[in-house]
């Protein structure tokens, strides 16, 4: 899930600035609604380079293309479908910020509340103090609080081939922080900018701890009804993908995102229970629903401008990246200006979600193998027309 987000876009695109959005500079070299054939073009490159197959979807004022390549299933060599669910990993944290945002806004919750406050004891151990760490640091990956992704047994059970005997595993939201308490955190609170799945968890509880509801529960009546997403699920401990689905193949080389060696084997990981990602990582979407979440949230119909704000203050990456994070929000920038969203990485599948400054233009795509692979192609194709 962590190494997915700095997978996406290569090296060679321009360094990004924490502005904030009102004032970043906003792609405009693709005429939208064009025939997409550069991005199309991208797409097969990607594809051409190793991974199955790719999916994608752009929308905006002016209409919807929809572009796929490679195949859903190797075995059958069914092609991909524009209006295939997909795991988004990651890409759930921006639902998850959004609500607790939501709360802010409604006075139920403060950004500057303590995880302790809400959580007593919870982040506690081996350097991990609660008292010291806010709800806005748990948003922005700032709280230094260890990623229990990066643990090196979660890492062997769940990337590696023992995935395969270990693939229908409950994890509850205790056992996941219990295990990131056993290390040391990553850093100091507010020391600097690191990605942590763990921090998302802990937004979870906290959702349910102001609330009384589950997060999930809270995430479909704040967003997911409102706005129409249909296709868009949490499904908890399910382990079943609802259909049109392709299959989401790995090679568990004990990493997410990592190379297997020349002819490695190939599995396919489909079927699993998400829990392992909880809330930092289970929803499954569509591209179009993703194009209609972010357009939503970035042109303000989801957030008081204030949230809104909060959300789209961003601190740097790291030096030289393309990428800077707000709140459960990633802004990325392209040769033509800055373009706002996440990414998202779980076994077998590889996703992107991103819309321009105000959710004028859109564009969600998925790849069914978690192999790294470079997509700034595709997104320069759309969104610079190059």
């Amino acid at each position: 899930m962590r190494r997915s987000l700095t997978a996406l876009v290569g090296a060679a695109l321009a360094v990004t600035c924490a502005l904030p959005a009102a004032a970043a500079q906003t792609p405009t070299g693709r005429a939208h609604g064009d025939d997409h054939h550069t991005t199309q073009q991208a797409m097969d490159e990607v594809v051409a380079a190793g991974v199955p197959g790719m999916v994608a979807r752009s929308s905006g004022a002016r209409g919807t293309w929809a572009g796929h390549s490679g195949v859903a299933d190797l075995r059958t060599g069914a092609p991909r479908r524009a209006d295939e669910r997909y795991r988004v990993g990651s890409i759930t944290k921006t639902f998850i910020a959004t609500v607790v945002l939501q709360l802010a806004g409604e006075g139920r919750l403060s950004l500057d509340d303590t995880v302790d406050h809400w959580l007593p004891g919870v982040v506690s151990g081996n350097g991990h103090d609660g008292t010291r760490i806010t709800l806005r640091q748990l948003l922005g990956h700032t709280s230094g609080i260890y990623s229990y992704t990066d643990d090196p047994g979660f890492m062997r059970q769940e990337f590696g081939t023992d995935f395969l005997q270990h693939r229908y595993d409950t994890w509850t939201p205790e056992r996941i922080v219990a295990l990131a308490m056993s290390h040391p955190p990553h850093s100091d609170p507010g020391a600097g900018w690191h990605y942590s799945d763990t921090n998302y968890v802990l937004a979870g509880m906290v959702i349910e701890r102001a609330t009384g509801h589950p997060y999930a529960r809270e995430v479909e009546r704040r967003i997911l009804r409102p706005l129409h997403l249909d296709a868009t699920t949490l499904p908890g401990t399910s382990a079943a993908m609802p259909q049109p689905s392709a299959r989401a193949y790995s090679q568990l080389t004990g990493e997410l995102g990592g190379h297997g060696a020349p002819g490695s084997p190939v599995y396919d990981v489909t079927s699993l229970n998400p829990s392992l990602a909880d809330a930092a990582g289970q929803v499954i979407s569509t591209a179009g629903d993703l194009n209609r979440f972010y357009r939503a949230l970035l042109s303000g119909r989801l957030l008081e401008p204030e949230q809104l704000t909060e959300m789209t203050t961003t601190v740097p990456v790291s030096p030289g990246s393309p990428f800077s994070y707000g709140l459960g929000l990633m802004k990325q920038q392209t040769s033509c200006g800055a373009v706002w969203g996440h990414s998202g990485g779980i076994q077998g599948s590889v996703s992107n979600s991103l819309t321009t400054a105000h959710g004028e233009h859109a564009l969600s795509f998925n790849v069914n193998g978690d192999w790294v692979g470079s997509y700034d192609r595709v997104i320069e194709a759309e969104f610079c027309g190059k």
